[in-house]
């Protein structure tokens, strides 16, 4: 009975709950998901100048980019992604190496379709082309090519002042919640103590034995006849 109890729980969780939403929350254990955004319709997005195929959606208000196949959306300090743009996200533990290169102005210069000066007639990209096509602009650079992302007259940057651009960024960014949880806390040096020289121990002075005294033997004369003047040889 208590097996067919569980089985029934069991299978009413499978049909409830969809399977992306299950592997999102087993990843997410003990941190909270973001909130679901309930779209009319796919969204529609727009190609991000100067990055490597990053893509916008422009009409909302929170800032959910979609990049080499995922979703991503920062929310509450942490980095979220998905293959599904409102459903199953799950927690991402780092910053994704594209944010560095999205100008931090991205929708002011969207609102007044000028990019750094320049008129930007930038393309929307309905949901259905952004998942056809998106694989094949990535390989082959397609909105470099094609008449840098609808910047009138814009020249492609450099790549030495994209990078510099990007170095820029990342200091600049250092203060957003996103990117600020993510940093390691940085080690103090501490002050090295100077190393004990090694002293060789000093030997105690042993206390001097007394020499012993060797006495001599008394000088005796050898024995015989002592010589004289009345010595003689017999006659």
């Amino acid at each position: 009975m208590k097996n067919l109890f569980g089985g029934i729980i069991l299978l009413a969780l499978s049909i409830a709950v969809p399977s992306p939403a299950i592997a999102g929350i087993d990843i997410s254990i003990g941190i909270a998901l973001p909130p679901l955004f309930v779209l009319e319709a796919p969204p529609v997005v727009i190609p991000m100048p100067d990055t490597d195929n990053v893509y916008v959606v422009p009409d909302i208000d929170a800032d959910i980019f979609f990049w080499n196949g995922w979703w991503w959306m920062p929310w509450n300090g942490r980095w979220y992604r998905s293959l599904y743009y409102d459903r199953g996200w799950a927690y991402y533990s780092s910053v994704p190496s594209f944010y560095y290169d999205v100008d931090p102005d991205w929708r002011r210069y969207q609102r007044d379709r000028n990019w750094h000066g320049y008129r930007w007639n930038y393309e929307p990209i309905p949901y259905q082309r952004l998942q056809q096509n998106w694989k094949s602009w990535h390989n082959s650079r397609y909105w470099e090519r094609r008449g840098t992302w609808g910047i009138q007259n814009y020249q492609l940057r450099p790549q030495q002042q994209r990078r510099e651009l990007r170095y820029q960024r990342q200091q600049q960014y250092q203060q957003r919640p996103e990117v600020r949880q993510h940093q390691q806390p940085r080690q103090q040096p501490q002050a090295q103590q100077p190393r004990p020289r090694y002293q060789q121990p000093r030997q105690q002075p042993q206390a001097q034995q007394p020499r012993p005294q060797v006495q001599q033997p008394p000088h005796s004369q050898p024995q015989g006849k002592p010589e004289g003047k009345g010595a003689g040889r017999k006659k």
